[in-house]
């Protein structure tokens, strides 16, 4: 266990169902091991609903906070884990869309996998940015007007904040890895 991010403060954040179970816990285990302080905000700010690749129902984790009361300011880093329930339902939600366009705006690490970059392309915020995801996700990101590249993780800078990328849960390693590398 190393404490390189002690004084962090990360927030993830997942709609109430459909979340792939590895791409939340993962990123959480692994920044706190780092010594983040680590927040998992929630639609609803309670329980939800994890799953194994989209399809089979998994465990449930409780969140310890609920959307629409967390703040950008309070945070260094972003992270918005997939599953394509989970992405799609946060897409539509206004609470997620402003905390992503806040942590952009404000030049802060944003960090999605898999089909959550869905959710930054209805917050506006992937034109002119190279990054990555599931491969089915890749019209629409291009679309947003986004460059897309099959990487295990992609980092871009462009636009005035870090953006964190990555396709699947194989690529969770690396994933983390760049979070915890973009906030020591």
């Amino acid at each position: 266990m190393s404490s390189t991010l002690t004084g962090k403060r990360v927030l993830i954040i997942t709609s109430d169902t459909g979340i792939e179970r590895d791409e939340l816990l993962s990123p959480l285990k692994a920044l706190a091991d780092h010594g983040a302080s680590v927040t998992h905000a929630s639609i609803k700010g309670a329980e939800v609903q994890t799953f194994l690749q989209d399809t089979e129902k998994d465990r449930i984790v409780t969140a310890n906070a609920k959307l629409s009361e967390v703040k950008a300011d309070d945070y260094q880093a972003l992270v918005i884990p997939g599953g394509t329930v989970n992405a799609d339902n946060l897409r539509q939600d206004a609470d997620a869309l402003r905390l992503i366009k806040a942590f952009a705006d404000a030049g802060k690490v944003v960090a999605a996998i898999c089909h959550g970059p869905w959710a930054l392309i209805d917050a506006g915020v992937i034109e002119g940015k190279t990054l990555t995801s599931y491969p089915s996700v890749k019209t629409d990101l291009v679309n947003g007007k986004g460059q897309w590249v099959d990487a295990e993780v992609k980092q871009c800078n462009a636009n005035g904040w870090h953006l964190i990328t990555s396709r699947t849960p194989d690529d969770l390693p690396a994933f983390n890895q760049a979070i915890a590398q973009a906030l020591a």
